[in-house]
């Protein structure tokens, strides 16, 4: 069985995650909401326990986005927030289970195994098209619809398109975008990334259409209509 223990508090991590391998399961351990999305997407788990409040993205934003694309892995929430508001809202954004710090390791243990006794549930396909204001992509043909424009995508430009997609208003890096289309392997050269959003760029973004990417100098790239202070289209 393997878990993805998400969670900025390394005292907490460090011993949590020898507990749990030495109970037999094989986990992986984030520090950030961002690395802990990104190995959620990437990786298969059996079970995920997410810390409520990460850096760069809470617990709960991650469970939303892995719901919304049709995953239905067990979540755990950790978490100081104590309140029936926030033990409902947990809940609803798609939790499992809710155990609130600090807690008796006991609990967590049994936690951990109830909710991996549970018999698997049929995932919902994979979302073969997504939406952001008023641009559409089919993942499955590789074609994006905006203002009844069909524009036919190369299969580079049909998966940077659907990680700015799949992370609208949020800042992603040039290595993060870097290694999701490459691989942390690969090196190619370092103006093919501004190349391939040059590219996308022209074929999104015709005429007076709204500006979707937005370069955030000297780090990266935002998605959506939107512009922030120090962001150019």
């Amino acid at each position: 069985m393997q878990i993805l223990l998400v969670d900025d508090e390394v005292e907490l991590t460090d011993p949590l995650s020898r507990i749990l391998s030495r109970e037999g399961y094989l986990v992986d351990v984030a520090h950030d909401g961002l690395e802990g999305s990104q190995l959620a997407e990437q990786n298969r788990y059996d079970l995920l326990i997410l810390d409520w409040m990460l850096p760069q993205r809470n617990g709960l934003q991650i469970c939303q986005q892995l719901r919304s694309q049709g995953q239905n892995t067990p979540v755990l929430f950790l978490t100081a927030k104590d309140t029936v508001d926030d033990r409902v809202s947990g809940l609803d954004a798609g939790a499992d289970d809710y155990l609130v710090k600090p807690f008796e390791l006991r609990e967590l243990l049994a936690r951990v195994r109830a909710l991996l006794r549970r018999p698997p549930t049929l995932e919902s396909p994979p979302v073969a098209r997504l939406r952001v204001e008023d641009l559409e992509l089919d993942l499955d043909n590789q074609l994006a619809y905006r203002h009844h424009r069909q524009i036919e995508l190369s299969e580079k430009e049909s998966q940077l398109l659907a990680y700015f997609m799949r992370h609208p208003q949020q800042l992603l890096t040039h290595e993060q975008i870097h290694d999701y289309l490459w691989g942390a392997g690969e090196k190619p050269s370092s103006n093919v990334l501004a190349a391939q959003i040059r590219l996308l760029r022209r074929k999104i973004e015709a005429g007076q259409e709204t500006p979707l990417i937005h370069t955030v100098y000297g780090k990266g790239y935002r998605f959506g209509g939107e512009t922030s202070e120090g962001e150019e289209g």
